[in-house]
């Protein structure tokens, strides 16, 4: 795949007319933090049927594992990739995100942690009746999920230094912890929350389970939104869980076994993760790069349009290489996903590690390229150079992306 098809160019127009129309003009709003987004998003998944796809793929996949356990066969994985959770070519998925990208990437980050990870995690290791409980309502945004791993002591060490406990109490488990920077936490519906087992030993030693939790339940506390850098659009809070009692029915796949859940179930929620993260950045490089031309083409300093001046060229040619790397690597999202592959987790941090940085640079330039101006909030390219920061620390910083790069090559 070298372009995007007739299809993907006729979405990508609508998609561009509603985050003009419904985005655009409520920008400050969800900036300052007045606005949650949750219901642009949901006026965004009715509006293209995006819920109504979601129920009707979500239908189909019950049907087939249904029918596989009567027959008593295993059920296939669900594989973390955008076709799989979206029921659709790959480009549908990521042509929103891209077009999101351009004026608000936290929506992107707010809609990809409730409907991606959060659904994702229960949809690739629950039971049929964890997923038609949970995961239908994430995937429509009929509820708002979060997936809840870092911890104040963990960060890029998150299994490691992981303090959150199960502790099992009869038929029951009893949850203690805190985890912060999660996403949609202040909001959250549904949250994966995931612990260690304490069964009284070392805590290096202990396995890590994944547990469903409903707002509300007693014991768990809700911050409120956090202040931060950029994604202002993206709610992002912390959980207080003290000693909330959940059922086996809450423990996804109910069941202990380490490779129905917790590690390697994490570890593959991070692939999607990284994987998405090309398209977040082709967005806000395509948006700076086009902000900038209009801007080097009408800026005039020493008499001429600064579009006229090397060095500004330069900035301009890089960050169309850029670019043109990013929609690349989009491309190959598209291709492998229709191809059935998935990207193994080297590939996935190595597609976040570039994309990542080359956000972050060409916002960064484009700030440079408009002087002053750039740095003034009623410019987007101040917003952009503080939304692209953030691409190289969640989902694994660019020090752990080059870490699990190398070590798959030494492997």
């Amino acid at each position: 795949m070298y372009e995007w098809s007739d299809e993907h160019k006729m979405l990508q127009t609508v998609v561009r007319d509603f985050v003009e129309r419904e985005i655009k003009p409520k920008v400050e709003e969800l900036e300052h933090g007045d606005l949650p987004p949750y219901d642009i998003l949901r006026k965004m998944f009715t509006t293209f049927g995006m819920d109504a796809m979601a129920r009707a793929t979500f239908a189909k996949r019950i049907e087939k594992e249904k029918a596989a356990l009567a027959e008593g066969a295993q059920p296939t994985p669900v594989t973390e990739d955008v076709e799989s959770i979206a029921g659709m070519d790959a480009g549908f998925t990521l042509i929103p995100i891209v077009e999101m990208c351009r004026y608000c990437p936290g929506m992107v980050t707010a809609m990809g942690v409730s409907m991606g990870l959060t659904s994702a995690a229960i949809m690739s290791k629950g039971t049929i009746a964890q997923k038609e409980r949970w995961a239908l309502d994430l995937l429509t945004l009929d509820k708002i999920g979060a997936w809840a791993i870092t911890e104040p002591g963990s960060g890029s060490d998150a299994f490691g230094s992981m303090r959150s406990t199960a502790r099992r109490d009869g038929d029951e488990y009893v949850l203690n912890g805190s985890k912060t920077f999660i996403t949609n936490g202040p909001y959250a519906d549904t949250i994966v929350f995931i612990c260690k087992l304490d069964e009284g030993n070392d805590p290096k030693d202990r396995k890590v389970l994944s547990f469903v939790l409903d707002s509300g339940m007693a014991g768990l506390e809700q911050s409120k939104p956090l202040r931060k850098m950029g994604m202002h659009s993206s709610p992002t809070g912390e959980l207080f869980l003290t000693d909330v009692r959940v059922g086996r029915d809450r423990l996804i796949g109910e069941t202990e076994d380490v490779s129905s859940g917790g590690r390697e179930g994490a570890k593959a929620t991070f692939m999607m993760e990284r994987s998405g993260v090309a398209a977040m950045a082709l967005g806000i490089i395509e948006q700076c790069l086009m902000l900038c031309v209009d801007y080097a083409k009408n800026r005039e300093q020493f008499g001429q349009p600064i579009g006229e001046f090397q060095l500004i060229q330069l900035k301009l040619a890089k960050m169309e290489v850029a670019r043109m790397n990013c929609q690349n690597l989009v491309f190959r999202t598209i291709e492998m996903s229709k191809a059935g592959r998935s990207m193994t987790l080297a590939e996935a941090s190595a597609m976040k590690l570039y994309s990542a940085g080359a956000a972050v640079e060409c916002a960064l330039e484009a700030v440079q390229l408009f002087g002053g101006n750039g740095y003034m909030a009623e410019f987007q390219v101040e917003q952009l150079a503080r939304d692209a920061k953030v691409l190289q620390i969640y989902g694994g910083t660019d020090e752990i992306q080059t870490s699990q790069i190398a070590r798959s090559l030494l492997a």
